[in-house]
């Protein structure tokens, strides 16, 4: 007998008992990650059979709308219910007010309206926000200083939406940070009749620095330039804040809330969920997926063991489920 285990308790209590055999530690599992948690984000770019490497992202592609289409079908084949959309706009058609944004014979509406066409059971999540569409690399439109003003990018928001209502989107998901977004485009979806268009909002999206990959594959950084998004993407030191924020967005019509970047702001997660109940996502964004890939790439990590543990982690956090570029590799590991 261990002197200093003699509380009463050892050897009647033994933790390990239960963790000895695979059965009765899937028994005794809290947390489970499953297919139909996970939400592959594609890149649509112009053009017939097209497909281009995104080379701060290994694996992933810029696809044309039929190859679009075709990735659709092998991910439904594979157990993923939802996909969300990201368009690469040529340089020359970028603008100072985002006017393709909300074009109706824009490249995501074409998107939306063939997938819908060609593999209607998916779901198609759209990305609400201005920067692959701005000259200037901002979500938002700016005035003479260089400010990202708040209601006139809400009234170009609510353009947008509508014009991926028209064509087909199941959610919407602005994530621009502008106040009072949800309220205007949740109004808006009422009034032209899309009564159960969801809305996924990015109700806590940080100022991160591990967005870089993303702007290379949508082509915004070299707009950006050496300009930030810190005067409407949150401070990474707040938490209090994102409460603050998801509370208005729900309050406003939000029927989804989510948190960006995933990893590092799983404190984040948590005490969303817990303050809400609400169903919370996270996004495992260009960055982590980015880091993650290299570290694999050079024998420094397992990669399948290591991205499911990842994504465990977002569940265990309360996640319902996760937007990632792993989606469709972890599909195909966690399928028999």
């Amino acid at each position: 007998m261990v002197d200093h285990l003699e509380s009463g308790y050892y050897p009647s209590i033994r933790l390990r008992r239960m963790r000895a055999d695979s059965f009765s530690r899937a028994l005794m599992r809290e947390s489970t990650l499953r297919v139909d948690d996970l939400i592959q984000p594609l890149f649509v770019r112009e053009g017939n059979n097209k497909s281009e490497p995104i080379l701060s992202m290994p694996g992933i592609e810029r696809l044309s709308i039929d190859r679009i289409v075709r990735k659709c079908r092998d991910l439904q084949n594979l157990g993923i219910r939802s996909v969300v959309l990201f368009p690469v706009i040529p340089q020359e058609i970028k603008s100072d007010d985002a006017g393709q944004a909300w074009n109706p014979n824009g490249l995501v509406q074409r998107t939306i309206s063939a997938i819908k066409d060609k593999v209607p059971e998916i779901g198609v999540m759209t990305d609400v926000a201005l920067d692959p569409y701005t000259a200037n690399g901002q979500d938002g439109l700016v005035d003479d200083s260089g400010y990202v003003v708040n209601d006139l990018t809400v009234e170009a928001l609510i353009r947008q939406s509508l014009s991926h209502a028209r064509a087909g989107a199941d959610v919407v998901a602005p994530s621009d940070m502008m106040d009072g977004r949800i309220c205007g485009i949740r109004k808006a979806l009422e009034d032209e009749g899309f009564f159960n268009l969801r809305i996924l909002s990015y109700a806590a999206k940080y100022a991160s620095s591990l967005y870089g990959p993303f702007r290379d594959a949508v082509s915004s950084a070299s707009n950006l330039g050496e300009s930030t998004k810190d005067s409407y993407q949150m401070d990474p030191a707040n938490s209090e804040e994102a409460l603050r924020e998801t509370a208005l967005d729900i309050k406003e019509g939000a029927d989804m809330v989510m948190v960006k970047p995933g990893t590092p702001y799983l404190d984040v997660v948590w005490r969303i969920r817990e303050a809400f109940g609400m169903p919370t996502f996270a996004y495992q964004v260009s960055g982590e997926y980015a880091m993650l890939k290299a570290a694999s790439q050079n024998g420094w990590i397992d990669e399948q063991s290591v991205v499911l543990e990842t994504l465990l982690g977002f569940k265990r956090a309360g996640c319902h489920g996760v937007l990632t570029y792993f989606a469709e590799q972890a599909a195909q590991w966690l399928n028999p």
